[in-house]
């Protein structure tokens, strides 16, 4: 089973680089090893890399980044990808200011097919020009990362997977 775990977020941005901070922590050492069949890359906000690097035909992705919900900074999610019929590229004006939303809707309009999308998205505190996260989501990145290992680990197991929408908590 391929899996590609993609790291998303604009490191210039405060907590919008949650993502980036996953992949990085997915990529250390202390990791569980991945077999050749798993791929991690820190796309940043190259939503375009992302949706050429989707052609390749992925089984699973697993898309880590910032998600506005309306929860507590740092609450977790885990939400799964439902492509609908309409579903169409935007516009694109800006290709570094894609939402993953319009990057998966594109690989479609360019001959792609999606395979099971997951994404692990994280409530942010501050989106605005300064470097590096708050605190509340700097402290979720560790758990996000488990959440990940936990989710390509049942995917290839064929372990039942977390709920849509499951919540879960703000920062430990």
């Amino acid at each position: 089973m391929r899996t590609l775990i993609a790291g998303l977020g604009n490191v210039f941005h405060g907590d919008d680089g949650f993502g980036v901070e996953v992949a990085a922590r997915l990529l250390t050492a202390d990791r569980p090893a991945w077999t050749d069949d798993v791929t991690v890359r820190d796309f940043g906000i190259r939503g375009v890399h992302l949706a050429y690097e989707l052609l390749e035909g992925y089984d699973l992705v697993v898309i880590a980044d910032a998600v506005s919900r309306g929860g507590t900074p740092g609450t977790l999610y885990v939400i799964e990808h439902q492509a609908r019929p309409d579903d169409a590229p935007a516009t694109m004006l800006d290709a570094h200011d894609m939402a993953p939303d319009e990057v998966l809707a594109l690989v479609p309009a360019l001959g792609g097919t999606l395979g099971r999308v997951v994404v692990v998205g994280c409530e942010p505190g501050e989106v605005a020009p300064t470097m590096g996260l708050s605190e509340a989501v700097a402290r979720s990145v560790e758990r996000a990362a488990r959440l990940v290992v936990d989710i390509v680990r049942d995917a290839s197991t064929g372990a039942a997977a977390p709920a849509d929408g499951t919540r879960i908590g703000g920062s430990a």
